[in-house]
């Protein structure tokens, strides 16, 4: 049975199908009985609504954004901006994009897919496109903060010069805060590990939304969904996976797996199947599939359940998402989210 995601359905789904959901990130889990909330399409979805900007970057927002079930304003404190949730613009550095912001900008309850031109064009087009999301969601949360430089955790095979882009080499040197004021990491080399090393407690197993709320769980009334597959087209290095990742340098989504590739996720929270995937591989590839870099033989390509950065391949690169455990990318599908999530992006400021 396929159940479309409706957003403001989001509480009721999840609340019926709770017994299917076995989302946690430590406990030994085993795959569906084939049910999916995947909404998916080859090329649907709209990139930027139609708006290049979608938003005003920089200050032009000044009310609050409901996010994941918690509501963002604006007031002012001591000379920095904070918002109900805490927080204040001097620390706001590091977020993942809620389902919520991107089904909004993209203007499609099936998000963005791999396209993340919002409205952007030329060389570079894909890079540009997601820095602009990530300071549009900022600055929806918390006014104020759209002014910082935000860079999107995104590796692309072409930059606008035409050379590699590591993504590791876009975000600044650090330190990086939640929107709640809370460490994410130092610097770089805490950062190069499966979870940030020096992260607060709280979030280290479950990177927070733009409202500082852990992803695993963005409606703290209803229970975990499983989404924690968040593109990145990069490896454990912070580095290039490979040419067929980034879904033709974040422009691509139309799903045609041939020509766009797979993009290559991370996870916000980290998986554990005690052993492997259910009736697959313990080792570094899916069942019949690939261990090298590329991930060409089946959907997984090497397998890190707990790397926040670098974790497997998604199915394609088609706007699509699943919110059910289901036991891994699964091979009849072509969108960002069939292994649990929605196709999000990780944000950086370039200062804190």
């Amino acid at each position: 049975m396929t159940i479309p995601y409706r957003p403001l359905l989001l509480p009721l789904a999840v609340a019926l199908l709770s017994t299917a959901v076995g989302c946690s990130g430590s406990d030994a889990e085993s795959p569906g009985d084939g049910t999916t909330s995947t909404s998916s399409s080859s090329g649907g979805g709209t990139t930027g609504g139609g708006t290049t900007g979608g938003g005003t970057t920089g200050g032009g927002t000044t009310g609050g954004a409901t996010t994941g079930g918690a509501t963002t304003g604006g007031a002012t404190t001591g000379g920095a901006t904070t918002g109900t949730g805490g927080g204040t613009t001097e620390k706001f550095s590091f977020f993942v994009t809620s389902l919520v912001a991107m089904q909004e900008l993209s203007g499609s309850e099936d998000g963005f897919g791999g396209d993340l031109r919002f409205g952007e064009t030329g060389p570079g087009a894909g890079l540009r496109g997601a820095d602009k999301i990530c300071a549009t969601i900022a600055e929806k949360s918390l006014p104020g903060a759209g002014s910082k430089q935000w860079r999107a955790f995104l590796s692309a095979v072409a930059g606008e010069d035409g050379k590699q882009v590591d993504a590791i080499d876009r975000i600044g040197e650090g330190p990086w805060y939640d929107r709640l004021g809370r460490l994410v990491a130092n610097n770089k080399e805490e950062l190069l590990n499966d979870r940030p090393i020096a992260a607060d407690e709280a979030i280290i197993d479950d990177l927070p939304n733009e409202d500082g709320v852990p992803n695993h769980q963005p409606d703290p009334s209803q229970p975990e969904v499983d989404n924690h597959d968040i593109l990145t087209g990069t490896n454990d290095q912070g580095k290039l996976y490979s040419a067929t990742a980034t879904c033709k340098d974040w422009t691509a989504k139309a799903g045609d797996k041939e020509a766009e590739g797979r993009p290559r996720v991370g996870h916000s929270w980290p998986r554990n199947f005690g052993g492997g995937f259910p009736g697959g591989s313990s080792g570094a590839g899916f069942p019949g599939g690939s261990s090298g870099a590329g991930g060409t033989g089946g959907p997984g390509g090497d397998l890190n359940m707990a790397n926040w950065m670098s974790s497997l391949d998604e199915s394609g690169c088609a706007p699509g998402i699943n919110l059910l455990e289901t036991g891994g990318p699964l091979p009849n599908e072509a969108t960002v989210g069939s292994g649990g999530g929605y196709g999000g992006i990780y944000c950086f400021a370039l200062t804190p």
